[in-house]
């Protein structure tokens, strides 16, 4: 079961009264009303330092994203216990959160890597079972996105032997990448790397990979 800080209900305005024509507006934690701005993440987790319930907000606006990362990585069994772990890691070290970051998106997912790191066998057991899905399971669909989800569904087997033959770190840059959806800044944040490491280590990836699909880019199809 989720264990997580208190939170403050979602309606609660920091700055409540009016502001007069030559001060700034009521700023919103979660959605703005009349004449209200929307608090970054990190004004929010600089309030939570004197009022810890505020933390509650980052719980709202991110943990779906970050339930969904850990449920690839890991499956759905382990996927609850690695997102209370990686919020009460967030909250017990909000203190030391960069506050010129505005968002909290890659120092999160920098947390829950190194959660998701003590499930390594649940990792390994996860990608097996992604090679054993077969290709003909693909059910029609005429989305948009329906011949990539095809073609995703059809690479299945050689994505999973491209995970296991990556290092531990190309892995996590190249999920990051692909499930996150997080830039190369961004990624670069949540694994405490410089912007160009990471640029020249996912160019790497990418050719190395390619190969080993075919031709078909990695990053569009995870």
């Amino acid at each position: 079961m989720l264990t997580r800080p208190p939170r403050r209900p979602a309606h609660v305005i920091l700055a409540e009264t009016p502001s007069p024509a030559n001060e700034p507006a009521a700023s919103s934690m979660t959605g703005p009303g009349a004449g209200e701005r929307v608090l970054t993440d990190a004004e929010i987790i600089g309030h939570s330092l004197h009022d810890p319930d505020c933390f509650g907000v980052i719980f709202e606006r991110h943990s779906g994203e970050i339930l969904r990362y850990a449920n690839a990585r890991l499956g759905p069994d382990l996927a609850q216990e690695v997102l209370a772990e990686t919020f009460l890691a967030a909250f017990g070290r909000r203190a030391h959160y960069d506050g010129s970051r505005a968002d909290a998106r890659p120092w999160l997912y920098g947390i829950a890597i190194r959660q998701i790191g003590r499930h390594r066998r649940a990792e390994i057991r996860a990608r097996r079972a992604l090679a054993r899905i077969p290709a003909e399971t693909v059910a029609g669909d005429f989305g948009d996105r329906s011949a990539e989800r095809v073609t995703a569904q059809q690479l299945r087997p050689c994505l999973a032997d491209v995970l296991s033959g990556l290092t531990r770190r190309d892995r996590e840059l190249l999920l990051l990448i692909a499930w996150a959806g997080l830039s190369c800044e961004e990624s670069a944040q949540a694994l405490g790397l410089p912007g160009s490491t990471v640029r020249s280590r996912l160019h790497r990836i990418r050719a190395k990979t390619r190969q080993a699909l075919g031709g078909v880019n990695p990053t569009r199809l995870m």
